[in-house]
């Protein structure tokens, strides 16, 4: 049976020339029969792509062969079906949307908390534990005792720094989201506002999936991913979840209840579509 690798990388670099790098990645990633998304940007490259294991191993290597992603770090993980419908490879102001452009990782960053050390890290009683992932993510899975920062989108992270997390500049904090990409850019965003001990998770949730055994695994709960397969597993195979045909929000597959804003509290809907 034919299967599929996924790979989800990012890296803050430098680029120019993006609309050549657009093109030659278009067309390598079409020869290929990859499908997926590729974000680029001055300020780097953001991308999930999927395909069988020898064809996305070219555009891996490609891309590798080039200084600028020579030291790219890869999660991966296997499905059995295509995960995307179709390849996108897209020029944007940002690789993850802050809304903050001068806020640049590659300025300042936190320090990297590798998986092997993250437990250690996080059952420390002086530690604050921030999951920067949105809240629709977070309902499906997350280490526990977190601080839910209650976003839909990333560009609120912002808001929820300057309100909840001024008390705590001298705190040590850590931080994790889905690959690693979030906690790079609010790292050095509070950097900028004045923290001082700021760690985040290397390669993020996925990559502590990947490397720590499940009985040694804090993460409770599914992972979400943005593609087809809605949630990833303890194992990273496809989770018990689905995407809400109404909200777009993940479901239990044997359930048809959403979870969607009402207001200003949280409740409980049928959607008629689900």
């Amino acid at each position: 049976m034919k299967s599929f690798v996924v790979a989800a990388f990012y890296k803050f670099v430098a680029l120019e020339n993006l609309e050549t790098l657009r093109e030659n990645l278009l067309e390598l990633c079409r020869e290929n029969g990859i499908k997926g998304t590729i974000l680029l940007a001055r300020e780097g490259i953001n991308a999930t792509i999927s395909g069988e294991e020898e064809s996305l191993h070219r555009v891996l290597d490609w891309l590798q062969n080039d200084a600028c992603f020579a030291d790219l770090n890869v999660k991966f993980s296997r499905c059995e079906v295509q995960p995307f419908a179709r390849l996108k490879v897209k020029i944007k102001p940002e690789i993850v949307t802050l809304g903050r452009p001068e806020i640049s990782p590659t300025n300042a960053v936190g320090t990297y908390v590798k998986s092997a050390d993250w437990n250690t890290l996080i059952r420390g009683n002086d530690v604050l534990l921030i999951d920067v992932r949105n809240r629709f993510e977070i309902e499906i899975g997350s280490f526990a005792g977190a601080v839910d920062p209650q976003t839909r989108s990333f560009r609120h992270f912002t808001q929820f720094a300057e309100e909840k997390l001024t008390a705590h500049k001298a705190t040590k904090t850590a931080m994790f989201c889905t690959g690693g990409i979030r906690c790079e850019k609010a790292s050095a965003l509070l950097l900028a506002q004045g923290f001082s001990q700021i760690h985040h998770l290397e390669g993020g949730v996925l990559k502590y999936l990947e490397e720590i055994a499940p009985d040694e695994s804090l993460f409770e709960g599914e992972c979400f991913v943005f593609d087809e397969r809605v949630s990833l597993d303890e194992n990273l195979a496809r989770g018990h979840f689905v995407s809400c045909e109404k909200c777009g929000d993940p479901i239990e597959e044997s359930q048809n209840l959403c979870i969607a804003d009402i207001g200003q509290y949280i409740t409980l809907l049928k959607c008629p579509t689900a």
